[in-house]
């Protein structure tokens, strides 16, 4: 058994180190065109800059529409920018209208728009659950499957889906954004699997905490963490256990040592242009070496990890009147 696994990790190993020294090739990009979904900022707008820069047709969407001439700016006349809520199926047709316009092919879709708002679920209303799940799940799911006719219009097209560490892990505080994330792991998987006679590459992205507006939000002040919990919650948590909770997150060493986003848009870009695109990308340290790997031990060694990690010296205040009483 022993010298089985033995054997495994050597030639695992061993073909890293191949496709590290002899990568594949590129694809040609000349008359390629790539839709992707969120270039306001961060991933998606380097993205979209590096793609333009090797010739690459760019659909860019941008949430924002005072973005729009901002990244138009920064990209060549190749590329097309144009306002996209994808949540909103008349902003999906509109798209889907701009480009057929320009092409009866894609050749991928990188669906990134995304939002993270952190909180534990009894934080969390229903309303900003509902939300999360449209931006990070539902509207991936309703751009793929408009797109999906243009990218199967010829084979080795590709879809490309930003999930997260988040995605393979579900940490406490996270309830919302890791349930979207879990949900668009499972889709991508399956549409892999279904459209293998078609020939379409389907590739995940799971990053870990990146410098990006995302991460660089959470530190808001306390009132405004605050005023997003209904009454009845304060009260059950208390207000010396909501600032210490609200204050751990300035050392949290994930978010404190969050990595360069250019890992992702590398990963992206590899997704997009090379011949043999991989299934997973895990760009940098925190979702190589630490997520990962957490999410194969089993699930009660998992618990006393993350909840050793979360420990509060404090506990909750209607926890703290029931054992008293």
């Amino acid at each position: 058994m022993y010298v089985v696994l033995a054997l495994a990790v050597f030639f695992y190993i061993a073909y890293r180190l191949y496709l590290h020294f002899f990568p594949p090739p590129d694809i040609n990009p000349s008359g390629k065109y790539v839709l992707i979904s969120g270039c306001d900022s961060g991933f998606g707008h380097e993205l979209a800059i590096q793609l333009d820069r090797k010739g690459i047709h760019v659909l860019a969407g941008v949430y924002l529409s005072e973005n729009k001439s901002k990244l138009q700016n920064e990209l060549s006349a190749n590329a097309t920018v144009f306002h996209l809520d994808i949540t909103k199926q008349q902003d999906i047709d509109a798209t889907y209208d701009l480009v057929r316009k320009k092409t009866n092919t894609l050749h991928a879709i990188v669906n990134n728009a995304g939002i993270g708002i952190p909180g534990y679920i009894d934080w969390t209303s229903l309303e900003l659950m509902r939300q999360t799940m449209d931006v990070n799940f539902f509207g991936h799911v309703a751009m793929t499957k408009a797109f999906l006719p243009l990218l199967i219009s010829k084979r080795y097209s590709r879809v490309v889906n930003i999930t997260s560490i988040a995605g393979i892990v579900a940490a406490g505080n996270m309830a919302a954004y890791s349930a979207s994330k879990f949900a668009l792991e499972a889709f991508s998987d399956c549409l892999r699997r279904e459209m293998t006679p078609w020939g379409l590459h389907v590739s995940i992205i799971e990053p870990g905490f990146m410098r990006t507006p995302i991460v660089q939000d959470l530190n808001k002040t306390f009132d405004d963490f605050c005023n997003k919990l209904s009454t009845d919650a304060q009260e059950r948590w208390g207000k010396d256990y909501l600032k210490e909770h609200f204050q751990g997150r300035a050392v949290n060493l994930f978010i404190k040592y969050a990595e360069d986003p250019m890992k992702v848009v590398r990963a992206l870009e590899h997704a997009v242009t090379s011949t043999k695109p991989s299934i997973r990308y895990r760009p940098g340290w925190q979702a190589t070496f630490i997520f990962f790997p957490l999410s194969c031990v089993p699930a009660c060694v998992l618990d006393g990890i993350l909840n050793y990690m979360n420990k509060s010296r404090l506990l909750p205040a209607f926890v703290d009147k029931q054992l008293k009483d």
